[in-house]
């Protein structure tokens, strides 16, 4: 062999081989061993004795590198499984009973009339693994915490709901009521986890595939995080996320593992149901995709533990001196495993041990039927229960748990393992009869023979049905179980909003900084200060946010072990184990996903949190929809601020940071309240409501979004008779028109208000026009209450009939009436037929691009002269001015040109 000094000093596998030998012959003596080893008992008990030897190492907490896969066997050896607590025989008759009921409910679903479809092969696949957790893990809210913060998946929600049938917790109209939420009411269940729909029984929606990873990862944190600040006590709550392995291809899945390893989540626990399946074939047909899962969670940081063969292997592997078997494992493709879950046991034995002797002659004493029921890991209890005992064991890292399963389990040959098992609903009768067989079930052919399959229930006084009950008890309550014990907050008095109301003065902020200074004054009240979760992905210098660092601190569960580089600055960078800042690097997803475990506290845990999500406004809506559709269905309250807002106002920077559109993606999303104002003072009576009715008494299950921007303006003082009605339901009128003979209205929002205020000048004193300026703080919400008033007066028109507030509005108005934003026309428009006189819209449709401010709203036509274009136009239209008059106005402000628009006010980066 090569000595020491003829190898090459590289790093191998993380290992420096350039580090100085300080004892050459007690190394050569190790490496004499190792070579013995080879040479005498062979490469396999060589890698044997090493693999023990770092095992070894790790226990004496000896720093070496982590190896990114291992063979593919179970990562916890028989000799290392825990005793099992439960009672095997029993815990096998109720999962039977649960896979029957969860089945039949979506085959009832199927019924003539009716086919609203259903999954039943997620849960046949994972039955097993939910009911260990069900019966030995999950911790319920009985105690007065927050218990476990269990993330179902999604399609395995018919077995959730057969477990709450055995325990009463749903009846039989409940079953055959699923995916009848509204024709069935009150007895409806929704297709997956979904809190909006079922308040008191789902937590956490997953069926978005993707957002329960994350969500997970950042739910545990969010425990920690309200620990370290004294809030709430979440040091018993464990976090568990059931996954498919198909869905660990979404990047929401993979993308914040690191997070959880680098702060420790040793509280959270992924279970990533490996069935080899996606929704339509073989996840890695040709790879393997636990060997390849493991790799990545090893490298992230995470514990992994694999599980993959149940017992009946335990017998073989034992015998395998020479490795034979372990290599066939590790070299055998997922597509092949899924066609020996649907082949014979002769066919296993051919083409698995077939064509090896060593193998053959392992088996041989084995009958093809027993060879047929070699089983994966996923499905044996004692297997699972060691897995999951050393994951909430294991201390400093997450754990994840990749379990081996057969998608369709037990539910007979048409389904175990086909690739169209996903898309299949409706057992036969005959499927129906080998499904009951397999499980043991006292149930007769007649029943199955005439109309629809019957549920089973062993009976309210069965022994299953008792243990289940004893189980739950001992474990804190039933799961899944949504609870609200949060109290109404003490909202601050009128001073704390006193400062923002009292405008800028001679100085120019943008209504980004302004909401911070409300933000500020905010979290100084004695009461509810503490309960402000400030997040932003790296950008709170841009926001202006950067003054918190030293009184708030940002959140870091190690604090600072470094001396800051801004230290000797008055806002020098500050990190705390008690921190009230999330800071959470560029990542938009995992901000959200903070926003959402922080906004969702009050039902978690029973204490309230009030999350400031604050970000580029481009990279909300457009980049993390599908997480706010999340936040909106999981009941989660809070502020979302999308900072930088406009097409044309975040100047520079150009087509994918130009937001015209986040209003209207907003709109779409029933659970949000979106705002759009143009001053501090507007702002504060938003907020102050938002705060009501987030957390005050009848609070309601809604989040707010605010528009703001980064232009600075002068803010005016609030109004001696302010319109407060009008600020919270969409629009009040900012400034009356005073000369000018000829009547007109301009609506604008956000940024836009002060150009409809130079418009108002200009028309006034070079066109004769009087125009009134509007601040449409909320097209959304005018638009929504105009619609709930039509669906009002469809429904009862024997009743007076409704008007909708913006007609009642701008009834004694005279039109025309302009409309004018920073965002695409749809956004105003969304109103437009319910004002009482002739409409029309200006907006920044179209790409954004990098200019002056000046420029690109010249280019848009949004500028305070294409306004007065509009509206002497709309007036042209009625006879009022004559047509000439626009060609004039055109000429004299040149707005085919856009050089020739003044560039604007420049900077303002918050």
């Amino acid at each position: 062999m090569a000595s020491g000094s003829d190898r090459n000093p590289i790093i191998i596998g993380g290992l420096p081989s350039q580090v100085p030998d300080f004892d050459p012959e007690e190394t050569q003596e190790w490496l004499d061993s190792l070579d013995a080893a080879v040479d005498e008992r062979g490469r396999e008990r060589a890698r044997y004795l090493m693999l023990r030897l770092i095992e070894r190492a790790r226990e004496k907490r000896v720093a070496v590198p982590e190896m990114r896969s291992t063979d593919y066997v179970n990562t916890i050896p028989t000799r290392a499984e825990p005793f099992f607590p439960g009672n095997e025989e029993i815990e096998r008759r109720i999962l039977n009973a649960t896979r029957w009921n969860a089945a039949v409910m979506v085959s009832r679903a199927q019924r003539p009339g009716i086919g609203v479809g259903g999954h039943i092969a997620t849960f046949a696949s994972s039955a097993s693994l939910y009911d260990v957790g069900f019966n030995h893990f999950f911790r319920g809210k009985d105690e007065g915490d927050g218990g476990d913060q269990v993330f179902f998946q999604g399609h395995a929600s018919p077995g959730i709901y057969a477990r709450a049938y055995m325990l009463d917790r749903l009846s039989e109209q409940n079953l055959d009521a699923f995916r009848q939420e509204k024709s069935k009411a009150p007895y409806g269940l929704s297709s997956y986890p979904h809190p909006r729909l079922m308040p008191d029984f789902w937590e956490f929606p997953t069926v978005s595939m993707g957002l329960g990873p994350i969500g997970a990862i950042y739910q545990a944190r969010m425990n920690r995080y309200m620990h370290a600040r004294g809030i709430a006590d979440t040091s018993k709550s464990h976090v568990w996320a059931f996954l498919g392995d198909g869905e660990m291809d979404e990047p929401e899945s993979l993308g914040q593992l690191t997070i959880a390893a680098r702060e420790g989540l040793d509280n959270l626990t992924f279970v990533v149901n490996c069935n080899l399946q996606r929704l339509d074939g073989p996840v890695r047909g040709n790879g393997k995709v636990i060997q390849e899962l493991e790799s990545v969670f090893r490298g992230a940081g995470w514990n992994v533990i694999k599980l993959i063969w149940d017992r009946t292997w335990d017998p073989l592997l034992a015998q395998d001196r020479d490795g034979t078997l372990v290599n066939r494992m590790n070299t055998t493709p997922d597509g092949q495993f899924q066609t020996y879950a649907t082949e014979s046991g002769a066919y296993i034995r051919d083409h698995f041990f077939g064509d090896d002797q060593r193998l053959r002659a392992m088996v041989e004493g084995m009958t093809d039927d027993q060879i047929l029921h070699l089983g994966r890991g996923g499905h044996d209890h004692r297997k699972i229960y060691a897995a999951f005992k050393a994951a909430v064991e294991h201390t400093g890292q997450p754990t994840v748990i990749l379990a081996k399963t057969v998608k369709g389990w037990t539910l007979g040959p048409n389904f175990e393992g086909r690739n169209a098992t996903h898309q299949m609903k409706k057992l036969t009768v005959d499927d129906l009869k080998r499904f009951r067989d397999r499980l043991h079930l006292p149930i007769a052919d007649k029943e199955l023979e005439s109309g629809a399959p019957p549920y089973y229930h062993p009976g309210r006084d069965s022994e299953e049905i008792q243990y289940m009950h004893d189980r739950r008890k001992g474990l804190g309550g039933y799961v899944p179980t949504r609870v609200v014990r949060a109290q109404p907050l003490p909202l601050p008095d009128d001073k704390t909003y006193a400062s923002v109301k009292k405008g800028s003065g001679q100085q120019s902020i943008a209504t980004t900084m302004a909401f911070v200074r409300l933000l500020k004054d905010l979290m100084r009240d004695k009461e509810i200060g503490k309960r402000f979760v400030l997040i932003a992905p790296d950008e709170y210098r841009t926001f202006g946010m950067d003054s918190f660092f030293p009184s708030a601190k940002i959140y870091n569960p190690l604090g600072q072990q470094y001396e800051s580089v801004d230290r000797e600055l008055l806002l020098a960078y500050k990190e705390s184990p008690t921190g009230q800042m999330l800071h959470d690097g560029i990542s938009e997803a995992g901000c959200t996903a903070s926003l959402i475990a922080a906004g969702s506290a009050y039902a978690t845990h029973g204490e309230p949190l009030i999350p400031v999500y604050v970000f580029y406004s481009m990279f909300g809506f457009q980049r993390t929809g599908d997480q706010f559709w999340q936040m909106a269905d999981q009941l989660a309250r809070g502020f979302v601020l999308g900072a930088t807002a406009g097409r044309t106002t975040l100047t520079g920077e150009g087509l994918q940071h130009a937001d015209g559109h986040s209003q209207l993606l907003a709109s779409t999303n029933p659970g949000c309240v979106a705002y759009d104002p143009a001053f501090g003072f507007e702002i504060a009576h938003i907020v102050k409501d938002g705060l009501r009715r987030m957390y005050g008494l009848d609070s309601e299950d809604v989040f707010y979004y605010l528009t703001v921007y980064n232009e600075p303006i002068q803010h005016p003082a609030e109004p001696e008779n302010v319109d407060v009605e009008g600020i919270l339901k969409g629009v009040h009128r900012f400034s009356e028109g005073t000369s000018g003979s000829i009547p007109a209205q301009i609506l604008a929002s956000g940024v836009a208000v002060p150009w409809a205020v130079e418009a108002q000048r200009i028309l006034a004193e070079e066109w004769n026009v009087r125009a009134d300026v509007w601040s449409a703080t909320s097209w959304n919400e005018l638009r929504r209450e105009a619609v709930e008033v039509e669906r009002h007066n469809l429904l009862h028109p024997e009743e007076e009939q409704r008007v909708p507030y913006v007609t009642r509005k701008f009834s004694g108005a005279q039109g025309p009436f302009v409309a004018v934003s920073d965002w695409m026309r749809s956004v105003p428009d969304q109103i437009a037929r319910w004002v009482p006189g002739p409409y029309q819209s200006l907006g920044a449709d179209g790409f954004g691009f990098a200019d002056t401010r000046g420029a690109a709203r010249r280019f848009f036509h949004i500028d305070a002269q294409s306004v007065v274009l509009a509206v002497l136009t709309e007036l042209a239209k009625q006879g009022k001015v004559d047509r000439s008059a626009l060609k004039q106005a055109i000429d004299r402000y040149q707005l085919l040109d856009v050089a020739s628009a003044d560039p604007g006010a420049a900077g303002g980066d918050a």
